[in-house]
Order: structure tokens, then sequence, then C-alpha cells
């Protein structure tokens, strides 16, 4: 019986704490240094443009919550910047990466 409970706290602890963003990028002097997950091309040239304009340095993450998509920034990346890339972002366009069987 104890180990059901500590297997439940684990997928608790795996569930609320791990970091899971639909997409990372890093950046590194306004160039797009690394990516993982799915990264709509005009979002990507968009994003690729204010860099080349406003050189910063950084990290975007994406999630996805039930309301929709939450972006969260690094400390590095200026608020201008930030407001910028918010404004972009496609958020009725946005598909994430996970395959959900559709009812009909």
């Amino acid at each position: 019986m104890l180990y059901v409970i500590l297997v439940a706290a684990a997928v608790i602890f795996w569930l609320v704490v791990i970091d899971r963003p639909i997409l990372k990028v890093r950046f590194k002097d306004g160039h797009i240094v690394g990516n993982k997950g799915h990264f709509p091309p005009k979002f990507k040239h968009n994003v690729t443009e204010i860099g080349e304009t406003t050189p910063f340095d950084g990290e975007l993450k994406v999630y996805q919550q039930r309301s929709g998509f939450k972006l969260t920034f690094s400390n590095q990346v200026p608020k201008k910047v930030q407001q910028r890339i918010r404004n972009v972002f496609p958020h009725q366009g946005f598909k994430s990466t996970s395959h959900k069987a559709k009812r009909g």
C-alpha cells in the first residue's frame, strides 16, 4: 500500500513541478540559438525580424493552458521586446504538438 502512495506522489510531483512548455526558444544577440517544440514559420519570421531590429538575449517559453496560451520570458528580455513578441504571437493559429482524438 505504501508503494501506491509513493507512485501517486511521484506522479503528482511530475505533473505540478516539472516545466513542460510547448515551445521553448533561446536568443543570443537577437538571433535564435535554439528552439524546441512547434515553431510556426510566420511567428518565427516575425520574431527573427524583431531580433534583427533590437538585439537581445534571453529565453521565451509558451505554455498551453485551458484559457489559451501563456508566454513567459526570461529577465534578460527587455519589456518593449516582450510586448512586440506578444503582439505578433498567433493565438488562434498556434497549434500544440499533442495529437488529441477528434470526436465526431
